[in-house]
């Protein structure tokens, strides 16, 4: 499952309970968020783009392998904003899953000033959830066809988040 890391808090929030795997960071934040998304039901792997990357998706593969999802935010810790990093897209590669890229958007919102623009729905708003079709990434694919991949799927969650804004016009 991928997304923007600007709607974390709706995402996390509806997709609670389902046992999904996520990254998240080994530093003291890290911990503070690990402890309030396993509250949401979600399984942690533990690193990040800057730390214990390899180890956290060695441990996505083993526990994809055990059928349970995995899900990520594309662009995150840092940026930049919307552009994929290319660890989603490795995952698909390894573990022959297709990527399922998805975009919520509410209809009044919070906005967080932070480089990812966190959204931040407000009580009593509607909040569009799209689902992209599968981007299916061949098994062990090397890198032109790894980046290939990672811009189809930019691709695929921009016109995702122009589909769910119309759905709140």
């Amino acid at each position: 499952m991928a997304f923007w890391h600007g709607r974390i808090l709706p995402a996390t929030y509806f997709f609670r309970g389902r046992g999904i795997v996520v990254i998240t960071s080994e530093n003291f934040d890290g911990e503070w968020i690990a402890r309030i998304i396993k509250r949401f039901g979600y399984g942690t792997a533990r690193g990040s783009t800057t730390r214990g990357a390899r180890k956290a998706m060695h441990q996505l593969v083993r526990d994809m392998r055990a059928g349970l999802p995995a899900g990520f935010t594309l662009d995150g810790p840092r940026g930049p904003a919307r552009v994929a990093q290319p660890g989603a897209v490795w995952l698909a590669a390894a573990t022959g899953n297709p990527l399922l890229p998805f975009h919520l958007e509410a209809s009044s919102f919070w906005t967080v000033r932070s480089w990812d623009r966190t959204q931040i729905p407000k009580p009593f708003s509607t909040v569009a959830l799209v689902v992209g079709e599968p981007l299916e990434v061949a098994r062990q694919s090397r890198d032109a066809t790894l980046e290939s991949a990672r811009v189809e799927l930019e691709h695929r969650l921009a016109l995702l988040e122009d589909r769910a804004r119309q759905m709140l016009a």
